[in-house]
């Protein structure tokens, strides 16, 4: 078996960039790498797949596997990718924990969307990227509650025609 899996997508190059450009202090990058680990060996436990099974998924080595779960070995970006779609968890959400992206404020549409089991990475990112799209044209932060969001748009619209019953207070 290979330790690193073909094919990249722009967040796993990201990723690597950050990784490879010294993002993170040799310190960090250990306790990182040891937090990491430890997540993995949580989900995997959680999702009830054995090491073996979720090295054969992700493309890796059993020993390597192990060694990441240990906090020996801080993994790539893609294997990363890989190890995520075996346990059926969000990219974005290991390579966080791995210290390679920063983490992003608080989204319930894209906490929805990454813990979707339904729909491919790919098309999580897709979707991400349409939403953002949408924010930045009505001038939402995706961050916002929808409640917010909703209280800004009404704010921002004209007023409507009143109602026969508010013409007749007004008119008193």
């Amino acid at each position: 078996m290979q330790d690193q899996p073909q094919g990249s997508s722009g967040a796993v190059q990201a990723a690597n960039d950050f990784a490879n450009q010294g993002g993170l202090g040799a310190r960090k990058v250990k306790d990182a790498a040891q937090d990491i680990g430890s997540f993995i060996r949580a989900q995997r436990e959680a999702a009830q797949v054995s090491l073996r099974q979720l090295a054969q998924m992700a493309g890796v080595s059993n020993p390597y596997l192990s060694q990441i779960e240990r906090g020996l070995r801080n993994p790539s970006a893609e294997v990363l990718s890989q190890i995520a779609k075996g346990l059926r968890v969000s990219s974005e959400a290991l390579y966080v924990r791995a210290g390679y992206l920063e983490q992003r404020p608080y989204s319930p549409v894209r906490d929805a969307l990454l813990a979707d089991v339904a729909i491919t990475e790919r098309q999580k990112q897709v979707l991400l990227e349409i939403y953002e799209s949408f924010c930045r044209e009505n001038d939402f932060s995706p961050e916002e509650s929808p409640a917010e969001q909703l209280a800004t748009s009404v704010e921002a619209e004209p007023a409507s025609t009143p109602t026969p019953l508010e013409q007749e207070s007004q008119d008193e």
